[in-house]
């Protein structure tokens, strides 16, 4: 099962982050269109385990694992890129319909390379290029590389903490693709700013956690299993920011 890019007859598309089972299944009961399939979303997302991804790949909709080994940087040696390409292989096997995934180099480009190494280990399945494009120094670049690689999207705050924040680059990153992939904004996606996020000309798809924070029982937290507060993926949420796509395109 290989999912495509939206059109605008379709309507635009919203993929949800999760990283635990009440997550994904929150994420599917709110009316989420695809799943980025992680752990540790407080690192930013890293990837997820087997079992997890066996479990979601009887989700009714597309999922994507994220392909990330580690926290921190994405310059990756050959036996972290050895470990990446044994977590896609893991991700086909357990039927899911993509990954994500990327690689830089020390100077802050897109490491070519490396990243058609990924693409290549993962044939057949359906490409997005994660959030390494926000660190790097040229993303017009990074972009004409994804599109020459055959990825289907990009995942990207237009290199600014939050998308709100990145919106030029994002209008221009969306404007250079001529849709010939499509640009994602993620990175703070609220249902407060989806409707300025998808006002840009060529962005039909959001990415977003569609969090709430909650507060840990504090025996767990006092032993250090947890933090005071964690975030956990709200259907509500879900299915507001889903409502407001689908109502900001009719």
């Amino acid at each position: 099962m290989v999912a495509t890019s939206p059109s605008k007859a379709s309507g635009p598309l919203l993929e949800i982050c999760v990283d635990d089972v009440a997550g994904l299944n929150a994420a599917i009961d709110g009316g989420a269109d695809r799943i980025e399939l992680c752990s540790a979303l407080g690192a930013g997302g890293l990837t997820p385990s087997r079992g997890f991804m066996a479990l979601a790949s009887k989700a009714p909709i597309p999922v994507h694992a994220l392909i990330r080994p580690r926290a921190g940087d994405f310059t990756y040696s050959d036996t972290e890129i050895a470990v990446m390409k044994a977590d896609i292989a893991a991700a086909r096997e357990a039927g899911l319909a993509g990954v994500v995934i990327g690689a830089t180099t020390a100077t802050a480009t897109l490491d070519a390379e490396v990243t058609r190494r990924l693409v290549r280990a993962a044939d057949g399945l359906d490409l997005t290029l994660h959030r390494a494009i926000d660190v790097v120094v040229d993303m017009d670049a990074a972009l004409d590389l994804a599109i020459e690689l055959g990825f289907s999207r990009i995942l990207t705050s237009g290199g600014a903490r939050h998308a709100e924040e990145g919106i030029e680059t994002l209008a221009r990153l969306a404007g250079r693709s001529a849709g010939r992939i499509s640009i994602m904004p993620g990175g703070g996606v609220r249902p407060q700013n989806a409707a300025r996020l998808l006002a840009v000309p060529g962005i039909r798809e959001l990415h977003a956690s569609c969090s709430e924070a909650r507060a840990s029982e504090p025996r767990l937290a006092d032993l250090g299993f947890s933090t005071e507060t964690t975030r956990r993926t709200d259907a509500d949420t879900v299915r507001v920011l889903k409502a407001l796509m689908l109502d900001g395109s009719t």
